[in-house]
């Protein structure tokens, strides 16, 4: 287990007083205030915040109302609301299919032997393409695409990334790099000319796949099938079909090689295995039982900079305010997921503004729509900035920041939990930037919680991608998710505010606060585009 520190409950008493400067707003932060909200968010009238629904326009309001009580700055021109345009869709598995040729034979999968879904119907054909694990890293010195033609092909590539188990890879050792996500894989497909990305776990895997770990979450039966969203102009349009071990091995048939001995010959030294597969075609066929579009909105505002010379820099405080609807009588609460960030981040636009000082750069405080449906908010603001991303200096996110972590069927077999969470934070992006990890660690000395950095060396539940600060680290912004952990009520209709920690919820906001002040007053912490290996930046 690594542990960035470790500092008992009891030196909270003991901490060095809070400077002045800092502190009226550092006073604002109480448990009873984020109790209130939250109770508000994750109740019943709010019908679990689904995107697009009632409920989360109700959260949307909400939050915009309570920015301009603060006196933020509207972040979107006139307005705290901008405006996401989505495509709401959901596919049907009886009419969708990937289809191969081979020596004039065809052989034809549907689910769930191949699943996909796509914001419209989608109809490409095209030969075939081995691209490795689909990575392309200059930095690297890696480059599955190297020596190949992918323009106007269908290419197939593993899930995640080499040499995935050895603690001393280039790729992060036993954890993941930007260039392990299916996004990012389906933009340097796209990049290629690829008409379509076919997505296989790694062969040689010694974790659950991507799917099988979704199903191990579980949850209860819903009457209505939660629909797939996707941003309606999207940069990437590439659609992507994932793939099982079994029609893996049957595109593979004509590689001169088995699926297993391909990984293991990229893993052992890093040499790309790419290849055409000569006489084969693919097909990929995607259809859809609706398809309509809709609007959601991101909610932001800003706390204008103290300093003319600094006022341009941003630092950005965010969450998410969507979660996953009800259905059936039965209702998602989302009350740690993220209807704690979102209360989080509101508590922290309120101190900042009830401060008399302000900090030297400007603060834009964000909540993000459609997380839950894939980032989906966060990805269009990196898009659509309302601020230059070259000059925002640090990121701080909030998603799932009160409760305690506990086994769940998500996690057992996967990642070691500590006995004692009950003053824990998780910290994920570390290796991406130690300095922005050594100020948090600085600004600890004052609250006293136990800062972990573990999630940043696991591979198996791709935690590194599953909230919004991941986009902005594509920007190369330092950014790091705040994070409590999992827990059984992940994603069940039993998350409610009842079971919220408030107590250690404050303790993190407090030390957010303490964070954001030393970005805004002018430290700048560094990006790291290659953190090689495990030890890196400890």
């Amino acid at each position: 287990m690594l542990l960035i520190s470790l500092l008992a409950t009891s030196c909270l008493a003991q901490a060095p007083a809070i400077p002045p400067r800092m502190a009226p707003g550092f006073q604002t932060i109480r448990e009873r205030d984020l109790r209130a909200d939250l109770t508000f968010l994750a109740s019943d009238a709010l019908e679990g915040r689904m995107s697009l629904q009632n409920g989360d326009r109700a959260a949307i309001e909400w939050i915009a109302s309570e920015f301009a009580k603060d006196g933020l700055q509207p972040a979107f021109g006139q307005s705290y609301l901008q405006p996401l345009p989505l495509i709401e869709y959901r596919g049907d598995p009886a009419q969708s299919f990937v289809a191969m040729t081979r020596q004039d034979q065809e052989t034809k999968w549907q689910a769930p032997e191949a699943t996909g879904s796509y914001r419209q119907d989608v109809d490409v054909r095209g030969e075939l393409v081995f691209a490795g694990f689909g990575i392309t890293a200059p930095e690297l010195g890696y480059d599955d695409y190297a020596g190949i033609d992918a323009n106007g092909k269908i290419v197939v590539i593993f899930d995640h990334e080499p040499q995935e188990d050895d603690p001393a890879s280039i790729f992060n050792g036993t954890g993941n790099t930007r260039y392990a996500t299916t996004r990012v894989k389906a933009m340097n497909a796209q990049q290629h000319g690829a008409l379509a990305v076919l997505i296989a776990s790694e062969p040689n895997r010694k974790h659950p796949s991507n799917q099988e770990r979704a199903r191990r979450i579980g949850s209860e039966p819903r009457k209505d099938p939660i629909p797939s969203q996707a941003i309606a102009d999207d940069e990437l349009h590439t659609p992507t079909v994932f793939v099982s071990d079994a029609v893996l091995k049957e595109l593979l048939a004509t590689a001169g090689a088995t699926p297993s001995d391909l990984q293991a010959a990229i893993d052992r030294n890093l040499k790309p295995q790419s290849r055409l597969l000569r006489d084969t075609s693919v097909t990929v066929h995607l259809r859809n039982q609706f398809a309509r579009q809709g609007t959601t909105y991101n909610v932001g505002g800003v706390l204008e900079g103290s300093d003319p010379a600094l006022a341009a820099d941003t630092i950005i405080i965010s969450g998410h305010h969507d979660h996953n609807g009800a259905s059936g009588g039965l209702v998602w609460h989302g009350a740690d997921d993220n209807g704690s960030g979102t209360v989080g981040v509101v508590a922290l636009a309120r101190a900042f503004a009830a401060n008399p000082a302000r900090p030297r750069r400007s603060i834009l405080f964000v909540v993000f729509a459609a997380e839950e449906r894939g980032l989906l908010g966060s990805y269009y603001l990196a898009q659509h900035p309302s601020r230059p991303l070259n000059r925002t200096r640090a990121m701080i996110n909030f998603d799932m920041i009160g409760r305690d972590e506990a086994p769940s069927d998500q996690t057992n077999g996967l990642i070691d939990i500590p006995a004692d969470t009950t003053n824990r934070l998780n910290l994920i992006g570390g290796l991406y930037s130690p300095s922005y990890r050594r100020v948090v660690e600085a600004q600890n000395r004052y609250v006293g919680l136990v800062l972990d950095d573990r999630f940043d060396h696991e591979a198996a539940l791709n935690v590194f991608f599953r909230s919004d600060q991941f986009p902005f680290v594509l920007h190369n912004i330092p950014a790091f998710w705040w994070f409590t952990g999992f827990h059984p009520d992940y994603h069940h209709t039993t998350d409610t505010a009842d079971k919220i920690d408030y107590v250690k919820m404050a303790k993190i906001l407090r030390l957010a606060y303490l964070t954001a002040w030393q970005f805004g007053d002018g430290v700048t912490p560094t990006f790291i585009a290659n953190p090689k290996g495990s030890a890196a930046g400890r």
